[in-house]
């Protein structure tokens, strides 16, 4: 092994293999090696400019390079080792890679199993397909990596896709128990395993390893680390803050504003409402109909709406139908994503479409180009960016290439590419109070006022369960905007007393998130048709009535009791927002993110703190009318009751359909 020090890295050669460790930000190292002749000046997510310290020493069969807390080791094998600062300022091993060919310090009586810990497997091109892999301690905890729709909080044992799809969102940081954060920097597609005898992080393909490890005493103190390197969201506004009201779909002006006048009769003033899918023609048109949408009146409905302080947001799609007018130019400019083998076909509902590649600087243009004068010169104010991840035909990832790679080396970033098309040209125009609500994220998305909702979820209490976990990992990988569809996206029978009973549960939860808003697509599908054109699969329905008053008198006075509450608390939820800024810290937030110190906060996976002062413990079943919950020692009120109890202990507390348990720190 050779060792060198250049700048303040650590340079390892072994072999074809350069490895370099250097200091990136707080108590922090960026790990990077290739077997190409140089390792590649790409930062990835790593984007912020941050301190890059770090004290070397080289010895003859080892080197060490030290950052603060955190302390790497490489030994004459290559095998790296973490160290944590403990509180007698002892280095304590806390990760380290796995490798067993040479034996070395690792596994003696494995010297013939000939595992490496960093493994490059050749593809056509310079890239490599690559395995890296690391020991794995049985008891430790894991946290983070984004959006799954799976149960579990603690990720231990789990293997997670990196890959974008609709509701699944992989932001690849984990906060571990032992005192570490990771970021997995690389937007290749893959795999990680988190089992209980190795820890395998797996690139489809790639031209180096790349990652980034930090320390530290707290669970935030790991997130605010790794946000100082990546970015963090600018505040959001308090005008976004109250209800947001979205249906699938409505169809004209005349609807829109039917809703809007019918919630200022009752009193609520509405923040935001939407304009989801197929107000275009074709898909890649990125304007209105004419014929449903005329100008004048979209005008004069948009002044109407901004007069009761009302934003209006519009869907924008990627995907571009060849019969809409603007596919040939996109095409013969090379906008277009485009396919190694096959047909080139990308997106196939309601429509032959290609997809815009996002990755091209030019392709960002032209979107937003079109989008500014078809939509934001008119007067709309926000945009719905959806299918973001992107939505394709088929996920064969090597089968698509982007303007920078191929779909297996880049295609976890193209949402970060997507959202940051609007976000710097609403940014040219001197909006800074705007929201880009998307479907799917990637490291660092946060600093482009990305709001992410958790996709076409099922109307059902499982699938309601599964978001409450995936709120609480994702504001642990650093995108602390983020909401769901309230009552879930999929409702055969909107009359059905079990949906309306799972609608308030999830509408109390939706209250203690970040952003609150109502959207679905509620069946039965029995709606007379506005028109019927043909888009390759016959008219597009409008689902049923979404509005709070859709759902009988007593669900609405119970969602009304919640919305008030709501709005009580935007001061709060403001200062939450100042603080998601500040430091990256998330809205909804891990019991042991406020409570780190008490053990059973790490396996309260269905229970969390909305910022630092409420406890919400939401109704998972149907018929429940009581919840068991635990409260972390210290003096807690019920808000519904006003009573004041001692924690540290489980209680029991009722449940009926229109509470949701909730208690304040005082």
């Amino acid at each position: 092994m050779f060792f060198n020090k250049e700048d303040n890295a650590l340079i390892c050669k072994l072999h074809r293999e350069t490895l370099r460790i250097e200091g990136w930000g707080r108590n922090a190292l960026r790990v990077r090696s290739t077997i190409l002749r140089n390792i590649p000046e790409n930062d990835h997510a790593l984007t912020e400019e941050v301190k890059k310290n770090a004290e070397i020493s080289i010895g003859e069969n080892s080197a060490e390079i030290v950052n603060g807390d955190i302390k790497a080791t490489v030994n004459e094998v290559g095998i790296v080792c973490f160290y944590k600062k403990n509180a007698e300022g002892k280095f304590e091993l806390i990760l380290q890679e796995y490798y067993s060919f040479y034996g070395g310090s690792i596994r003696k009586e494995s010297i013939c199993f000939k595992t490496k810990s960093r493994e490059y497997k050749s593809k056509a091109s310079d890239a490599f397909k690559l395995e890296v892999r690391f020991e794995s301690d049985p008891e430790e905890k894991l946290f983070g990596m984004g959006q799954y729709q799976q149960p579990f909080l603690n990720i231990k044992g789990c293997v997670m896709p990196l890959e974008q799809r609709n509701s699944q969102v992989s932001v690849p940081f984990l906060v571990s128990s032992k005192g570490y954060g990771m970021l997995w920097n690389n937007p290749a597609t893959g795999e990680v395993t988190f089992g209980n005898n190795i820890t395998k992080w797996v690139a489809d393909e790639t031209d180096e390893m790349d990652y980034w490890i930090t320390v530290a005493d707290k669970p935030a103190e790991l997130v605010e680390n790794y946000t100082e390197c990546v970015g963090r969201t600018p505040v959001m506004s308090e005008d976004y803050l109250g209800l947001w009201q979205c249906k699938l779909r409505y169809r004209t002006p005349e609807e829109v504003l039917s809703v809007v006048r019918k919630y200022k009769e009752l009193g609520i003033k509405l923040d935001v409402i939407v304009i989801d899918f197929f107000h275009w023609p074709y898909q890649g048109e990125w304007r209105f109909d004419e014929t449903y949408w005329p100008h004048d009146k979209v005008k004069a409905m948009l002044d109407e709406l901004h007069g009761m302080g009302t934003k209006v947001m519009v869907s924008v799609w990627p995907s571009v139908d060849k019969r809409g007018c603007n596919y040939y130019e996109l095409d013969q400019k090379g906008l277009l994503v485009t396919t190694e083998y096959g047909s080139d076909q990308t997106y196939d509902y309601q429509g032959d479409c290609g997809t815009v590649d996002f990755f091209n600087p030019e392709a960002q243009k032209f979107v937003w180009d079109k989008c500014k004068e078809n939509y934001r010169d008119l007067g709309i104010d926000l945009f719905w960016l959806d299918n973001s991840e992107p939505d394709l035909v088929k996920y064969d990832f090597d089968n698509y290439r982007y303007y920078t790679g191929r779909a297996s080396k880049v295609s976890c970033e193209y949402p970060k590419k997507y959202v940051q098309a609007f976000s710097d040209g609403l940014t040219a125009e001197g909006d800074d109070n705007f929201v880009n609500l998307v479907r799917s994220a990637w490291v660092g998305s946060q600093k482009y006022r990305t709001l992410v909702w958790t996709g076409d979820v099922q109307s059902n209490f499982t699938a309601f369960k599964d978001q409450v976990i995936a709120g609480q990992n994702i504001g642990l990988a650093g995108i602390p905007w983020w909401t769901t569809d309230i009552g879930g996206f999929m409702t055969e029978d909107v009359n059905d007393p079990e949906f309306v009973e799972l609608l308030l549960r999830w509408y109390q939860f939706g209250v203690f998130c970040p952003i609150f808003r109502m959207h679905g697509d509620r069946g039965p599908y029995d709606i007379e048709p506005l028109d019927n054109r043909d888009f390759g699969g016959g008219y597009l329905h409008t689902g049923q009535p979404n509005e709070l008053w859709s759902y009988g008198e007593e669900a609405y006075k119970i969602m009304r009791k919640y919305l008030d509450l709501r709005l009580s608390l935007k001061d709060y939820i403001s200062g939450l927002m100042k603080e998601a800024s500040r430091t990256g810290a998330p809205l909804i937030r891990t019991m042991f993110y406020e409570f780190p110190e008490d053990e059973k906060c790490w396996n309260l996976p269905l229970q969390y703190m909305f910022g630092p002062d409420y406890l919400v413990a939401p109704i998972f079943e149907a018929g429940a009318t009581e919840r068991t919950l635990y409260l972390p020692a210290g003096k807690w009120q019920n808000i519904e009751t006003g009573e004041i109890v001692s924690g540290g202990c489980d209680i029991t507390v009722p449940a009926p359909i229109d509470v949701i348990p909730v208690f304040k720190r005082v």
